[in-house]
């Protein structure tokens, strides 16, 4: 739980400073963005449902693995987007895009005990596992509590200032 915290406020935290320099970027459109960041770890919902019951039903193999790639973040991306106004649907997805990067992009940079990040640039580059600089341990209580507490000055922040 800690790891989805860090990733939505790290979130919070990017899209609130680029929102202090793009006028539309409202906090409205960074609670989007903030959605973004969800996406990747949407592949958790095999603990729930049971992989081979979706391959039964939809008769060819499926895995949950590939919604923690840029491939499953732009199709997650897409179908969500769908949820929100036709007028709004470049903004929404460009947005969630973004956050489920920032989520890949993060991920990335935790220590693998091979070296190597996971396959998160499937379908681009399907089989490349991009070496990782082993900055962090996703269970180290260190992380959660930087992140929050960039978080929380942000936030104080953007309440008492006015940026634009």
């Amino acid at each position: 739980m800690a790891d989805l915290l860090s990733h939505v406020l790290i979130a919070f935290v990017l899209f609130t400073l680029v929102s202090w320099r793009v006028g539309w970027l409202t906090r409205r459109w960074v609670v989007v963005g903030m959605g973004g960041a969800f996406i990747p770890d949407l592949s958790k919902v095999e603990i729930l449902v049971d992989p081979a019951i979706v391959e039964g039903v939809l008769g060819v193999p499926f895995t949950f693995d590939h919604l923690s790639s840029l491939g499953g973040v732009l199709l997650a991306a897409g179908i969500v987007t769908l949820l929100f106004e036709r007028d709004s649907w470049p903004r929404v997805y460009a947005l969630l895009v973004a956050g489920g990067s920032a989520h890949l992009f993060v991920d990335g940079l935790r220590v693998w005990a091979d070296g190597r990040a996971s396959q998160w640039l499937f379908p681009v580059m399907p089989t490349w596992r991009p070496p990782t600089p082993n900055l962090y341990v996703t269970s180290d209580p260190t992380v959660p509590f930087v992140v929050i507490s960039v978080s929380v000055a942000v936030f104080l922040v953007d309440r008492h200032y006015e940026f634009g």
